[in-house]
């Protein structure tokens, strides 16, 4: 694995690397941390105070689609990972969608509300509680992505509680919801637990310190999974398609690919190591995940997994070597707060600014050229 610290600054092929322009899409937003699609052409933005606001292509629509305000943990100054945090649409009906936030009491809270007559409004009184999750040590570490995995299944992301090196090892236990990725199904409510999870419970995968943002590749199912870590190194997790769950991410033994407690001959064959690592210089400090670019405007992108660095404004785009392995550049240095990527309904990528209040458009500069239609004679 090429570690990023080596790498973080270095040229990238001008020939091969896409010249990465972020275009303006939406302004004036309150704490933007989520874009999601429902299929089709608005993108749906999480802001972290309680309200889900609808990009129409052309505008965000002054009525938000959702406001949850009065049930969210307020956090005035911005100071913690309180707030409203991740959000998905039901992949069979597109009329339920599933949010996922840390409630008044301080615990993950996961609800499911139905979109109302009007598609641009959420019924908001429809609400179902689909899970919650005590997380009574800390204010930090809550995860807080929802993404319906190629399977149909709910999968998510949950932090191991907040505590320094998570001295309660909640994320290596098992019987514990937290420092995991977790698999549910809600095709009906009560929830059910698949059959094939790996520990007959919610669990999907563990050993994951605060695993903030995760995506599935729309072609192939891969799942990608950016784990934020603590003194030293970011790491970026991967979950091949067709996987039967149960993977060890490490934490705490492990932070990235280097030991961590103990400080030394930590490794067990049992661990899954990230394909992508960079380490704390020049201000890095969280690593952010996106989506590997499935678009068909921009060719020098495609197939490139983007994800960022919450405090350097740094977006990275990781490509596949012939051996295998996945090497990670720094394609453009920017000052944004980078909270989450995001894919519209043709895979085009977006990125939220959580101190600017704005959503970009990831783009190239070299675009596909439009086929020329064959004229007979």
């Amino acid at each position: 694995m090429k570690s990023l610290f080596m790498i973080f600054f270095c040229a990238t092929a001008a020939s091969a690397q896409p010249n990465l322009t972020l275009v303006p899409v939406a302004s004036e937003l309150e704490q933007p941390v989520g874009i999601v699609t429902a299929g089709d052409s608005r993108l749906f933005i999480i802001e972290k105070p309680g309200r889900i606001v609808i990009y129409d292509g052309t505008q965000v629509l002054p009525v938000p689609f959702l406001d949850v305000h009065t049930q969210v943990f307020p956090d005035p100054d911005g100071d913690s990972e309180h707030g409203l945090l991740g959000l998905a649409f039901d992949r069979v009906d597109r009329r339920f969608f599933y949010v996922d936030y840390v409630d008044l009491g301080g615990d993950i809270t996961i609800d499911r509300y139905q979109v109302s007559a009007d598609p641009n409004l959420a019924d908001p009184n429809s609400e179902t509680l689909v899970l919650k999750i005590p997380h009574p040590a800390s204010s930090r570490h809550y995860g807080g992505q929802l993404q319906f995995g190629p399977d149909g299944y709910l999968y998510i992301s949950v932090g191991d509680g907040g505590k320094t090196g998570d001295v309660d090892g909640n994320a290596q236990n098992v019987n514990v919801l937290l420092g995991k990725i977790l698999r549910i199904d809600v095709s009906s409510l009560p929830y059910s637990i698949p059959p094939s999870n790996p520990f007959d419970n919610e669990v999907w995968s563990i050993g994951l310190r605060n695993p903030w943002r995760f995506s599935f590749d729309r072609i192939t199912g891969d799942m990608w999974i950016a784990d934020v870590g603590q003194n030293d190194w970011e790491e970026v997790d991967f979950q091949p398609a067709g996987s039967v769950g149960g993977q060890n991410y490490g934490w705490h033994m492990m932070e990235g690919d280097h030991c961590f407690s103990p400080s030394f001959d930590c490794e067990q064959d049992s661990f899954t190591m990230p394909v992508l690592e960079y380490g704390h210089i020049f201000g890095a400090c969280s690593v952010i995940g996106g989506y590997r670019y499935r678009g068909a405007r921009y060719p020098r992108m495609a197939g490139m997994y983007f994800y960022g660095d919450f405090c350097t404004g740094t977006i990275f785009g990781a490509t596949q070597l012939d051996d295998g392995q996945w090497d990670g550049e720094a394609l453009r240095t920017t000052t944004l707060m980078i909270t989450s990527f995001g894919e519209d309904q043709n895979g085009e990528l977006y990125v939220a600014d959580l101190k600017g209040g704005g959503i970009f458009h990831i783009t190239d500069s070299v675009e596909a050229q439009p086929r020329r239609r064959a004229v007979g004679k």
